[in-house]
């Protein structure tokens, strides 16, 4: 089987505060699977570290107010094209993202709320049907 996972939970620092998500839980599930790993934000052309972003009335906006929308969305599309050309069964997500969250996403006031949504590249991944996953449910 051909998995996808969220670069950050291999262990790639390409979180926004220049760290990673690394996920023991991911590293055994992946076993015996070939892995493709992916940052649609890093794939957008976002740097790392980088001023945290959320989903604020539709558009991805970072925490100075500047809005990032376009970045992410090409990151979800180079991303996107990542898994069709690969032909992927199963993509893993990290939990909250503006980018890869499955089931939650934080409300775009950066208080630390959340609520049921998705981010970007998870929505586009649902859309086209493919299995997707949150980390969080391993």
């Amino acid at each position: 089987m051909k998995i996808a996972v969220s670069a950050c939970l291999l262990g790639e620092n390409c979180k926004y505060n220049g760290g990673n998500n690394y996920s023991e839980k991911v590293k055994e599930y992946i076993k015996g699977h070939e892995v493709i790993s992916v940052c649609p934000e890093v794939m957008g052309g976002l740097s790392t570290p980088r001023i945290p972003s959320e989903i604020v009335n539709g558009i991805v906006t970072n925490k100075n107010g500047d809005n990032v929308d376009m970045e992410f969305r090409r990151g979800a599309e180079a991303a996107f094209r990542k898994i069709i050309a690969n032909n992927v069964d199963l993509c893993i997500l990290q939990s909250r993202s503006p980018s890869c969250g499955v089931k939650e996403i934080y409300d775009g006031t950066f208080s630390g709320h959340k609520i049921k949504g998705q981010g970007i590249f998870a929505r586009i991944l649902m859309d086209a049907g493919i299995k997707t996953i949150d980390v969080e449910d391993l």
